[in-house]
């Protein structure tokens, strides 16, 4: 698997009105769109775009740019098809925070005029001050290393599809500009954003439920990651926080700080570890391979959906499973 190189750049939150659907308004339940009048929808990875095809449903027509189980979302170069899709998307869907900031670079050389949703803009997660120095950085930004990635990290976690109440905003501004773009299916898009947030608050009731059958039972993370999980699982993350900034920045972590980790495993050893299964690094090696010689469970989360997952509902559930599980709890509703 490739190692990671973490990109922290420009939040990029911008907000260009929608064209109108060709749709014209209709009775409900409203019809759905000819193919060739479905909206044009763009996701930097799968999970966005399966979240869009949730509120969408038939009316929308997504490309997800990063469906790949096996890459590293942060190392991903964009392609001329990339482009060509984001140049004709009439809405456009980024993590923001730099960790997709090839599409926010896409948007803005494609001359097109796409609503853009910006994750890290409406999570509420992002301080001020670091979207205020984000918006200074970004013209010297942009042109730092190879495809843009040679920044500085920020202090926040802009991994936010791992924060569930933030899935619920984006689903539900998604059928805000959805709505916006094609009237005749706005019921269609709201309704279906509810029954999104209904599912999602089962996942926050599951993963409350660990929280109160082990209340701060501490665990090791290879990254950041899975954080906002972890705080919602009412979980106490205990990795030195030197070591999962170096891994996230593709740097080796300092030897003390890899034998302090490592000592997790020990003692009185953590009671689980998660590790991110797309990126894989010598010092993420002997991390895993101390906890398995140690017989602590080691739960596996990704950043895209794998082969096969239906949706970010069932998949997210499945990982809130296997993390229960680990720690011999029961998540509500399994």
């Amino acid at each position: 698997m490739p190692f990671r190189r973490a990109a922290v750049a420009a939040l990029a939150v911008l907000t260009v009105a929608g064209c109108s659907s060709g749709t014209s308004g209709a009775e409900s339940p409203a019809a759905p769109p000819a193919e060739d009048t479905a909206i044009t929808v763009v996701a930097s990875t799968n999970v966005y775009g399966s979240i869009v095809e949730a509120v969408g449903g038939s009316r929308v027509t997504v490309d997800s740019l990063i469906d790949d189980p096996a890459a590293d979302p942060h190392s991903y170069e964009s392609t001329p098809a990339d482009a060509a899709a984001v140049a004709k998307a009439r809405l456009v869907v980024v993590n923001g925070g730099g960790y997709d900031e090839f599409l926010t670079q896409l948007v803005e050389s494609s001359g097109a005029t796409p609503t853009v949703v910006d994750v890290a803009g409406i999570s509420g997660l992002v301080p001020a001050e670091e979207a205020e120095h984000a918006e200074e950085g970004h013209a010297e930004e942009e042109h730092a290393g190879e495809a843009g990635h040679e920044h500085e990290h920020g202090e926040f976690n802009e991994h936010f599809w791992y924060s569930l109440p933030t899935m619920k905003t984006l689903a539900t501004q998604l059928a805000t500009d959805l709505g916006a773009a094609d009237p005749a299916g706005a019921a269609e898009f709201t309704a279906n954003a509810e029954t999104f947030n209904g599912r999602v608050d089962e996942l926050i009731s599951r993963a409350e439920t660990i929280g109160k059958a082990q209340p701060g039972a501490r665990v090791a993370v290879t990254e950041p990651v899975p954080g906002y999980l972890v705080q919602t699982a009412g979980l106490t993350d205990a990795t030195p926080p030197e070591f999962t900034e170096a891994i996230e920045e593709d740097t080796d972590p300092p030897a003390a700080v890899l034998q302090e980790t490592l000592a997790l495993f020990s003692g009185d050893p953590v009671r689980a570890l998660v590790v991110n299964a797309q990126t894989e690094t010598p010092s993420t090696d002997q991390v895993r391979n101390a906890a398995q010689t140690a017989g602590v469970p080691v739960v596996e989360m990704t950043e895209t959906l794998p082969e096969g997952a239906t949706g970010y509902a069932d998949w997210m559930g499945g990982q809130i499973d296997a993390l229960a599980g680990a720690l011999g709890a029961n998540p509500a509703g399994s």
